[in-house]
């Protein structure tokens, strides 16, 4: 992470806010967004390994299938979200990928799966962790067995109201009030979120949709309007003046 090598070399010292901008390829171009609060997601990845024995199909009984436990560990898992989390926090649990098997009459000996857990409130991020490792435990019921490796990620990042309320009135005095579009909640990941617990500070989102086709980041049709470009230039500055001002006075 970027955010956290700036931190690591002092880049923060003395710092009383910081302010980002982030490009949005689905918003429309030259239009500002930004939240008060939690702008983006805790990220936890996971990798598990279910274990069986492994055996011929034929022969089922004689062997410990992993893919019958992963069957029963999937429910429990989908329904950490349902049923374990207080409904009126946000969180999230997806499985990505789950690989098993390499012939049709063979029972595997295990089976790999991978997902992602997002929250915003950091005893949630917890709670899902413990929740998680627990779900797994069915596969020892079961006479199996699990490994589980917890690959944490970036903390959720929270948008000072102040410093976002400064970004407003920055956009509004720029280029008017109808610039600004009500942000949506979302459960995407960013590091900037590493700076702003270390001093008060907000991200906002820079609309620079292209065109019709859909180039969401992180794809090989991503691209933007760069005209939009000079817009987010102007807030961030202006933003930044005057919160300087206002340290200032």
């Amino acid at each position: 992470s970027g955010a956290t090598r700036m931190i690591e070399d002092k880049a923060l010292e003395g710092v009383n806010a910081v302010l980002a901008l982030h490009v949005a390829s689905d918003m429309p171009a030259r239009r500002i967004s930004i939240a008060d609060g939690y702008a983006s997601a805790n990220e936890d990845s996971f990798e598990v390994w279910l274990r069986g024995t492994g055996g011929h199909g034929a022969f089922p009984h004689q062997a410990i299938d992993p893919t019958f436990i992963l069957a029963q560990v999937l429910n429990t898992l989908h329904g950490i979200r349902a049923r374990r989390i207080d409904p009126t926090k946000a969180a999230a649990l997806s499985i990505g990928m789950i690989q098993a098997g390499a012939a049709s009459n063979v029972i595997p000996s295990q089976v790999y799966l991978a997902g992602t857990m997002r929250s915003f409130e950091d005893g949630v991020r917890q709670q899902l962790r413990d929740e998680l490792a627990k779900a797994l435990e069915i596969s020892r019921v079961l006479g199996g067995d699990f490994e589980l490796r917890l690959k944490p990620g970036y903390p959720s990042m929270y948008n000072d109201p102040d410093v976002a309320h400064i970004v407003r009135v920055a956009t509004r005095d720029l280029v008017g009030a109808h610039t600004l579009i009500d942000p949506e909640p979302m459960m995407g990941a960013e590091d900037f979120s590493y700076m702003t617990r270390q001093a008060p500070g907000a991200m906002f989102m820079l609309g620079a949709k292209k065109d019709t086709l859909d180039r969401p980041h992180h794809t090989p049709v991503f691209d933007i309007d760069e005209a939009a470009m000079p817009l987010g230039v102007a807030v961030l500055v202006d933003a930044a003046c005057r919160l300087l001002r206002q340290k200032a006075s």
